[in-house]
């Protein structure tokens, strides 16, 4: 056993096929409205989309990169704990949008 994972009982993981390991970002959790208001992030919006970043992507991923911002549907999501961190594992045609640096062409918006 190599003295890295010895050291910290942790396994490398590799990601199968078409999935994502993503984090939520901490701005999907609980935000404010407009008028002050705060809304947990238990709070249930109409088909509201959320970001994560991207922590894993397996080998037939084509459009996403590790890092980088993707957005998707929380109904869409596994959830699962990782090393005691929550992430999300998704199927690339699950993610509406990819945001990074690396993108050449674009929209007109940034986050």
């Amino acid at each position: 056993m190599p003295d890295h994972i010895a050291a910290t009982g942790k396994l490398p993981i590799k990601m199968l096929h078409d999935r994502i390991l993503v984090s939520l970002r901490k701005e999907d959790g609980e935000r404010r409205s407009t008028g002050g208001i705060l809304i947990p992030a238990t709070a249930q919006v109409a088909k509201r989309l959320v970001w994560g970043e991207a922590k894993g992507v397996g080998p037939s991923v084509r459009q996403v990169k590790v890092g980088d911002q993707v957005l998707f549907s929380p109904e869409d999501q596994h959830e699962v704990e990782v090393h005691g961190e929550d992430l999300i594992i998704l199927r690339e045609r699950d993610v509406h949008a990819v945001a990074a640096e690396r993108i050449e062409k674009s929209t007109g918006l940034y986050l």
